[in-house]
């Protein structure tokens, strides 16, 4: 660990950010040239103490999981994120955790929506990152691991918990586009890809995964429009438009109000937060994934 480069990295990326870059309110009498010590802590979820002890080169050898909370928290790119595992004494994250590397362009989009649900899921449903909204809507994935954070795989593995958030009419064809949607992407990344590996997995645990597998259904959706139901405010009526990387690997999905009934009740879930979730209420700690 080359503790005064990654301190010095730190203050200089933490400096060339500002509030808005990363979707926050610049405040009053503000002179601090970039992000505040506290604002780049509560960005990655850390405390604002441990943060400066690595400005300060006092601090411990961050683990992987706390760089990877930074990365996002002062939107590195790829060369960046891997210069920043190296002066933490890491070595350049495996394939998994580079796929899970949120691309900073969608991530600038994300900041700057507030009133809409909208998160940025991976190529085969897992959840990168999610605003305050999306939060209130889908409840708070941030604790999953493994296959658990991809929502393909939660929507065949815990369907009687997973799909309450559907009409009962909607779910067949929200499990077709959910398979046609991993044909996609085991189309592009291959069979030995995470893909592959996904499927294979769905393969061994859903008889239904496995039919639907066979149908050779293959799409992906850019919009929809759908009606979810949440348990506080019960079915909202949403529109839904997708934003993909260029390599298609990543995509931003963002739902907004279909009508004047539907923007109420997003406004009602902005006060409601997350209360209306637990962990222990489901097998995953959340519902699925309304899009892929």
């Amino acid at each position: 660990m080359d503790a005064a480069a990654l301190a010095e990295f730190l203050r200089r990326r933490r400096g060339e950010l500002t509030p808005r870059d990363v979707g926050l309110s610049e405040g009053p009498r503000r002179r601090t040239p970039g992000l505040r010590r506290e604002e780049v802590a509560q960005l990655a979820a850390m405390s604002v103490d441990y943060y400066t002890r690595l400005e300060q080169q006092r601090g411990p050898q961050p683990s992987e999981q706390m760089l990877a909370s930074l990365t996002r928290a002062l939107r590195l790119s790829r060369d960046e994120r891997d210069y920043l595992y190296r002066m933490a004494g890491h070595g350049i994250p495996d394939d998994v955790s580079t796929a899970a590397h949120v691309a900073p362009a969608l991530l600038r989009v994300l900041d700057r929506l507030d009133d809409s649900p909208a998160l940025v899921i991976s190529a085969v449903g897992e959840t990168l990152v999610q605003n305050r909204m999306a939060d209130a809507l889908f409840g708070d994935r941030s604790a999953l691991t493994g296959w658990e954070r991809s929502d393909v795989y939660r929507w065949f593995r815990h369907p009687e918990t997973e799909r309450m958030l559907y009409p009962a009419h909607d779910r067949d064809r929200q499990s077709r586009a959910l398979v046609a949607n991993l044909r996609a992407a085991y189309g592009a990344m291959g069979a030995r890809s995470r893909a592959g590996e996904l499927v294979r997995e769905l393969q061994r645990v859903s008889g239904e995964f496995s039919d639907l597998w066979d149908r050779h259904e293959v799409a992906k959706r850019f919009e929809d429009h759908k009606v979810l139901v949440h348990p506080e405010v019960g079915p909202i009526e949403l529109d839904c438009q997708v934003l993909f990387t260029e390599d298609q690997g990543q995509a931003l999905l963002v739902l907004t109000a279909s009508g004047t009934e539907a923007e109420e009740k997003l406004r009602l879930l902005s006060v409601l937060g997350t209360q209306a979730f637990s962990v222990a209420s489901t097998p995953s700690g959340a519902p699925a994934t309304p899009l892929e």
